[in-house]
């Protein structure tokens, strides 16, 4: 997935900052994205009247944490207490030191031959990705992907119940899906102002897609996960989250073209060094000792 961040009043306010100035631009572990609040190791939060210690967690941190809360919740849900640093690595994919340092960001350094807390750890993720409260969610676009989305079951025991559904279809406006009715797109701002909607899930083909947008942050959602195709122009506030699946099928193309041509490559070389080896004799022609063939010495 791609973050789009501030499209239009971003650009902007880069322009302000420094016409022409050069910037080193920070790779993907360096670059902060969010002021996250620091957890306190021992009981995962920070005391009363505290103030609460900022730390910049790098956007592709904040993904692995998504993932190591995913298999945190499983261990815990087979009944795992404690984990070490290499088992839970070796689950989320990632290296023991990029993981460790993930934590940190958190407060959290584990016990020296015990590893980590799983059901403390699990609260402390929860807490610094912001799911202690629930974010409402609303679709718009119910075709056969705003179908799926709207019924599945796993949002709501993760937090992210949807509350609304929106379409254009007069066929589908006012027909339950999921057990929640369509409404209109023209009632997108006034249904989640009222619902206190947080995120946006669009599901429309690309043409209705910015429109779709504009409404969304005029009813005062922050958050939106596109699928459309297109780029939103978003003001700085608001953050998209963009989900291209032909764009993941082509990166995956590449890994699978690459790793072809290792192979062949591999094995062109391997069939050269085979050939040069097992033909040890040479044409004595052209060694100039005459016919037939003769060993040649190493």
């Amino acid at each position: 997935m791609v973050a789009e961040r501030g499209r239009r009043n971003g650009a902007q306010a880069a322009h302000k900052r420094g016409r022409g100035a050069a910037r080193a631009t920070p790779d993907a572990d360096n670059a902060p994205t969010a002021e996250m609040p620091a957890v306190d190791a021992g009981n995962g939060a920070t005391g009363e009247g505290e103030a609460v210690r900022a730390k910049a967690i790098p956007e592709a941190a904040v993904a692995r944490l998504a993932v190591y809360l995913r298999v945190l919740s499983g261990m815990a849900d087979q009944g795992a207490t404690t984990v070490s640093s290499e088992e839970l690595s070796a689950v989320a994919g990632v290296n023991s030191a990029k993981l460790r340092k993930d934590l940190s960001y958190l407060g959290s350094y584990g016990t020296r031959g015990v590893g980590y807390d799983v059901t403390v750890l699990v609260g402390q993720i929860e807490r610094t990705l912001g799911l202690t409260r629930k974010h409402k969610v609303a679709v718009v676009g119910i075709g056969n992907l705003g179908h799926a989305l709207a019924n599945y079951g796993g949002f709501p025991g993760r937090g992210f119940p949807v509350e609304a559904l929106f379409d254009v279809d007069p066929d589908l406006v006012g027909v339950p899906v999921g057990g929640l009715p369509v409404s209109h797109l023209d009632d997108i701002p006034a249904v989640c102002t009222e619902r206190q909607i947080s995120i946006g899930v669009i599901a429309t083909p690309p043409t209705a897609a910015q429109s779709v947008c504009d409404r969304l942050v005029a009813g005062g959602v922050q958050c939106i996960l596109n699928f459309a195709p297109v780029v939103l122009q978003v003001p700085e506030h608001v953050e998209v989250r963009k989900v291209d699946l032909a764009v993941e099928l082509q990166i995956l193309s590449f890994h699978v073209a690459r790793r072809a041509d290792i192979a062949e490559a591999a094995a062109s070389a391997a069939a050269a060094t085979n050939g040069a080896s097992s033909d040890s004799r040479v044409p004595t022609a052209k060694l100039g000792l005459g016919n037939g063939f003769v060993r040649q010495e190493t």
